[in-house]
């Protein structure tokens, strides 16, 4: 009978060398594994795909924040220049669009910039002044020198006796169950 994940996190294979990780990460995918992650002290190529990772909807925030600051920018000039102070000078038509241009595109950009920033921190979870890998004592050496590939107790697949065999069975790693 397997042992109660409602107190688990997870568990934390540490791996010596990048190769190891990546090919565990693979390893991982193809065993079914959904909810997992990997962490690394520096990025290494072909990683994301490795653990699952496809698309992000970063750039369709950044689209909506780029069209709602356009939108802003014009409501705002139409607004002033057409209905609350109306200047007639020369003849000229009170929607001059060329004339909005350059507000509009800046209003556009800072639209764009702040939901990437915003959206960026918010699909990442960010702040996040704790963790439940902190609990574990190697994890601080992920910014260092090793490298982690954590499969968390949420998956479906995740049995604890199962997994945690099927981690120590990749070989060059030590194994660690991680509390919640």
């Amino acid at each position: 009978m397997s042992e109660p994940t409602s107190n688990i996190y997870g568990i934390l294979a540490e791996f010596d060398h990048p190769e190891q990780l990546l090919a565990a990460a693979r390893k991982t995918l193809e065993a079914g594994y959904r909810k997992f992650d990997a962490f690394t002290p520096f990025p290494i190529e072909g990683l994301s795909a490795a653990v699952g990772f496809t698309k992000t909807r970063v750039p369709l925030l950044v689209l909506a924040g780029g069209i709602m600051g356009a939108m802003a920018a014009m409501a705002m000039m139409c607004y002033s220049a057409i209905w609350d102070y109306p200047l007639n000078v020369g003849g000229r038509p009170l929607f001059s669009w060329p004339a909005f241009i350059p507000i509009t595109f800046e209003l556009t950009v800072l639209g764009a910039a702040t939901s990437a920033v915003l959206g960026m921190l918010a699909l990442n979870g960010l702040p996040m002044p704790y963790h439940p890998l902190f609990n574990s004592n190697r994890f601080a050496m992920a910014s260092h020198d090793r490298f982690f590939l954590c499969i968390e107790a949420q998956d479906p697949a995740f049995n604890l006796e199962r997994t945690r065999k099927f981690m120590e069975d990749m070989g060059h790693c030590t194994v660690e169950i991680v509390p919640a």
